[in-house]
This record gives structure tokens, sequence and C-alpha cells, in this order.
């Protein structure tokens, strides 16, 4: 396992600490993280502005903005090919060929699905309960507890609906995933210690 480079897909709930776990972890295994960085090398890939990407990053349905940009892009054989399945294509070309390059963490975007042929992945689901996330939602935005609680269950609505849809698994279901972690119980530094541990023994390291 040397000379193999480690790829971990991180799907989180919403107020988890799903992204500075991920961030922790490439730190610990010297990777390369992704989250909304990914948009950006699809966008390059697929020639697309950025844009496109983020007013439809993980979700499902009739593509936002689709008549309010005014772009190159958006003639020709652009805009035949121009749909929600083909902005997945990129991202996903984009994420395999991050993957190739070297040890990644990725966050979100149904990398787990992508990356389902490479032999050097681990897949971790990071949950947390509902009162931990409310609290991680009123330290950032200045709402209600009802108005965050609601902000999570909308935003989770959208992320499970566009994984179900491209995967054929269950977003948050452990089936999907080879660890499930809380991280309201050990909190954020430790259940990164404890993924770390899970991925060094998978890997023999």
């Amino acid at each position: 396992m040397e000379n193999k480079h480690i790829i971990i897909n991180v799907g989180r709930q919403l107020g988890s600490g799903g992204h500075d776990i991920a961030r922790m972890l490439a730190m610990d295994f010297n990777a390369k993280y992704y989250d909304k960085e990914i948009l950006n090398l699809a966008a390059k890939e697929s020639g697309f502005s950025e844009k496109v990407f983020e007013q439809n990053d993980e979700k499902k349905g009739f593509i936002r903005g689709l008549f309010s940009m005014s772009s190159p892009h958006m003639s020709g054989v652009y805009a035949a090919g121009f749909s929600q399945e083909n902005l997945f294509k990129f991202q996903s070309d984009a994420i395999r060929k991050a993957a190739q390059k070297g040890s990644c963490v990725f966050v979100g975007r149904c990398a787990d699905y992508v990356l389902r042929d490479f032999d050097n992945v681990v897949n971790v689901f990071i949950t947390a309960s509902m009162w931990y996330r409310v609290e991680q939602i009123l330290a950032k935005q200045n709402v209600t507890p009802q108005e965050a609680k609601q902000i999570i269950l909308q935003a989770e609505g959208k992320r499970a609906s566009y994984y179900n849809y491209y995967t054929g698994k269950k977003w948050g279901h452990a089936e999907s995933y080879d660890l499930c972690v809380d991280s309201s119980v050990l909190g954020m530094v430790e259940t990164e210690k404890l993924i770390a541990d899970f991925v060094r023994k998978k890997f023999g390291l």
C-alpha cells in the first residue's frame, strides 16, 4: 500500500462538521481536499462557467439559471448538450481525474459512486444529533432554532434526492458506506481521529 494513494469520500449531514473533519483528514493523509473546489475543475473540464455548477450544486431537477445566463457557451453544440446529467458527467470526470493524480478527500457530490471502481477508496458518512446540528447553524446564522431545523431538513432533502437519483443508493443509509459515525458523540477532532484510524487499519498503514 506504500505506493498507492488513498481516496476518502465524505458524505455528511448539514451541521455535522463534515467539511471540517474532511479538511483534517486531508491534512492527516497529506491529501488534496475537494469540496466546492471540484466545481472549478468541472468548469474547466466542460468549458461552462463555474457559476453554472454552483447554481446546480448537489441539486436534482431542471437546470437553474439556464435562461438567465448570456454566455458564448450557450449556443450550438453546447446548448444541445446542456443538461443536469451532462453537468453531473463533467463533474464526475473532474473527480476521476483528480483521484488518479494522488491522495484526495472528496466532500459529497456522489464521489463514492463516481469512484466505485477504484480499489483504494474509503466511503464515510458523518451524522450528528439534530440538537447538535441546530446549534452549529445558530452559531453561523441569525435564525431561530425552528428556522435552523427547517434549513437543515430542506438542504438534506435536496442532497438525498440528488444522491439517490444519480447513485441508485440511499443517502445516509449505512449500507451505502464503509463507515458511519456520529460526530456529536466524540466531537469533530476525536471523530476525525477515529476515521483516520479506520482508514489506516483498512489499508494496513
